[in-house]
């Protein structure tokens, strides 16, 4: 990020993408960076949850371990709040106050599909447990990659094949069907509750396609974010 006025004066813009297993967030996040960067000129953070600080990717470890497993649903809640406290106030919060684009590949909402619909935790705990960690720090725009969990879990085997020569899969891909079937439904959920905040996005097509829908999104959802960097410089 440069040190000129109009750059110094943007506020911080944070965005989330949630989905299952094998959505392709990862890539699409990626993909959204190298386009905001090169249109806008912004500084564009990317991270993930668990994880973007030492403290959190460490947590991030065990919990896909499965280290937490054995103690429930709730205490993998916990665990991911202590990570998520870390990122927020080392990593999210002084991008956004410096005027950075964050994305990140999970928040919140991954907690309430996976730990509460999923895992029979109570939205009510949940809830309290997000009041005290996140805060007023709540994204701007989230969005859903939706795709049927049959594909997205072929995916995911797919990509472990080709990162350890196994396909091993980590603490949720490991889950039976009707887990992924339930997180589907608790994202599709979340969306239809916050429709200003959330944006379904078509997962199954190829990710090109994915991408521009992604764009679009942006477009729509966050129009400071299609400014030219060249017609704000000449504006300001």
């Amino acid at each position: 990020m440069t040190n000129d006025a109009p750059e110094a004066a943007l506020e911080g813009v944070f965005i989330t993408f949630e989905g299952g297993e094998g959505a392709g967030k990862s890539t699409q996040i990626l993909r959204l960076a190298t386009h905001l960067r090169e249109r806008t000129g912004r500084a564009v953070v990317t991270t993930r949850e668990p994880g973007g600080t030492p403290k959190a990717e460490a947590i991030r470890e065990a919990v896909l371990a499965g280290a937490a497993k054995p103690h429930g649903a709730f205490a993998e809640a916990l665990m991911f709040s202590a990570a998520r406290i870390d990122h927020l106030d080392r990593l999210i919060r002084p991008a956004l106050s410096q005027g950075a684009v964050v994305l990140c590949d999970r928040f919140s909402d991954s907690t309430r599909a996976y730990q509460g619909a999923a895992g029979g935790v109570g939205e009510s705990v949940l809830r309290a447990l997000e009041r005290v960690v996140v805060g007023e720090t709540h994204p701007h725009l989230t969005l859903i990659l939706d795709l049927p969990p049959e594909t997205g879990l072929a995916r995911a085997r797919k990509r472990a094949a080709a990162s350890n020569g196994e396909g091993e899969a980590d603490r949720f891909e490991a889950e039976a069907l009707g887990f992924h079937e339930r997180l589907r439904t608790a994202f599709r959920a979340i969306a239809e509750a916050e429709p200003g905040r959330c944006a379904v996005i078509d997962a199954t097509a190829e990710p090109d396609a994915v991408e521009a829908a992604i764009r679009e999104a942006v477009a729509a959802r966050l129009p400071a974010l299609s400014e030219d960097r060249k017609a704000r410089e000449n504006a300001a």
